[in-house]
């Protein structure tokens, strides 16, 4: 049975529980959660420690995960039905589809289609609550410290972060597994146990079966002592937030950074503004190694190269100054493509079917783009085709803006026009097939210039986000 008081924290129990909800959560009672239920002895002792609470209007509900890559899911899943009623708490189960991308493990693609199910089914305002405990806190900042990480890493787990539409709160953070197990014994509850936690080639599981006995033997109060320096570490990271924030907003330009701003950062600093920027525009923090690519020799390139850098689901590009972020995808409509898979800058090739509608709706902060029917427009209108396609400079585009005249550079016609360098990059290209016929509404291709023999005339606007 767990003991009454550990280490001056209160012995787990519907009570205990309670209590830590209403630190967690404001407005508790009165709130809605949603309890990510696998069956296990963790959440088992979170769920029923709920059930047991009679505090309305507290609205309780859980949320089981199939990911089908055990042969027995299926009676997992049903044991969790079967636990839910006996607690009467209402269940969903959701199916999974996992499928790793190149390099990433089974485990790891498990788990991110699970949170990204949990954050679809979470309702507004409503809090997911996961039985992540102490032992998981300890093992997860061991694994980040022999994997290298930064504060962010070794912060580990929060015990409340935003997530979706709600929360992801982790309530059980003070108790241990063997406590967490002692309590669900008691209440003569049964618990899956996942064979897939005995396997030792998962880091994790090494750690737990192997290392972590002799670090207990030595110092039994490691759990404890490493959740301090977790703590620690998350305020010392909240501090670099701010000081990233603060270096983001001067060195930006709408939703891009200058390059020219962060160079003149220490190199530390500049590292730091970049991951800021990155999390905060929702993708994951690039590798050491990228980063330090897109804090070097990507903004030290020259200012035509337009290089670019990618990693898990991100895609950064520098044009001239400024350094632009977005989703990596590949040609199937997955992440991590190659530079060539999609148009790098920043927006994506757009179709427009002109004759349907007039006006195109850009994605992001593209703006829009109008055809106006206009008798002296410069614009011949039977001189293009039924489909136009719009992206962003990708370097090398050229085009003859004066009848009679030689092709021109884009790059050089932007250059004479004293075109601000944060436009530039914003600017959108419509082509007729391969053909660049028009730059926003600043250029036109001689072939669809009207003339005096142009029947229907028309010009073309561009409306700026």
């Amino acid at each position: 049975m767990p003991r009454a008081v550990r280490r001056g924290t209160e012995g787990f129990g519907p009570r205990s529980l309670s209590r830590r909800l209403g630190e967690l959560l404001p407005g508790f009672p009165d709130v809605a959660v949603c309890v990510a239920f696998s069956g296990g002895a963790d959440s088992t002792a979170l769920l029923a420690a709920l059930a047991q609470l009679e505090r309305a209007p507290l609205k309780v509900r859980a949320l089981h995960v199939d990911h089908r890559l055990h042969p027995h899911s299926g009676r997992w899943a049903a044991h969790c039905r079967r636990v839910a009623r006996v607690l009467g708490v209402p269940l969903e189960v959701r199916t999974a589809n996992v499928a790793p991308r190149r390099g990433e493990s089974p485990e790891a693609a498990a788990r991110a289609a699970r949170y990204r199910l949990l954050a679809a089914a979470l309702a507004p305002q409503e809090a997911l609550l996961t039985a992540h405990h102490e032992d998981d806190q300890l093992e997860t900042v061991l694994l980040q410290l022999l994997r290298g990480a930064g504060l962010a890493g070794i912060a580990a787990m929060p015990a409340r972060a935003a997530f979706a539409r709600g929360a992801l709160v982790r309530p059980l953070l003070p108790w241990s597994r063997a406590e967490l197990t002692a309590w669900v014994r008691s209440q003569g509850l049964e618990w899956i146990e996942d064979p897939g936690n005995a396997e030792l080639r998962r880091d994790r599981n090494y750690l737990r079966t192997r290392v972590l006995p002799l670090i207990r033997e030595r110092w039994p109060a490691a759990a404890a002592t490493v959740a301090r320096a977790a703590r620690h570490a998350a305020e010392a990271q909240r501090l670099l937030d701010a000081l990233g924030a603060a270096d983001a907003a001067r060195a930006s330009f709408g939703a891009m950074l200058s390059a020219k701003r962060l160079r003149a950062l220490p190199p530390e600093r500049r590292r730091n503004a970049l991951r800021f920027w990155i999390t905060a525009a929702g993708h994951l923090p690039p590798p050491a190694s990228r980063l330090e690519e897109i804090a070097g020799p990507l903004l030290q390139a020259r200012a035509d190269a337009q290089p670019v850098v990618t990693w898990q689901g991100a895609l950064l590009q520098r044009q001239a100054d400024l350094l632009s972020l977005r989703a990596a995808h590949r040609a199937g409509g997955g992440p991590d493509a190659s530079p060539g898979a999609l148009a790098p800058g920043s927006l994506e090739e757009v179709s427009w079917p002109w004759r349907r509608r007039r006006t195109c709706a850009l994605p992001g902060p593209g703006g829009r783009l109008t055809l106006k029917r206009d008798a002296r427009g410069p614009l011949d209108l039977d001189a293009l085709p039924a489909i136009l396609t719009i992206r962003a400079r990708r370097g090398g585009e050229r085009l003859r803006p004066l009848r009679g005249g030689r092709r021109r550079a884009l790059k050089s016609l932007l250059q004479e026009a004293r075109v601000p360098v944060a436009q530039r990059a914003r600017l959108p290209l419509i082509f007729a097939a391969q053909t660049l016929i028009a730059v926003a509404d600043l250029w036109l291709d001689e072939s669809v210039q009207a003339s005096a023999a142009s029947r229907r005339r028309a010009r073309l606007i561009w409306s700026a986000a």
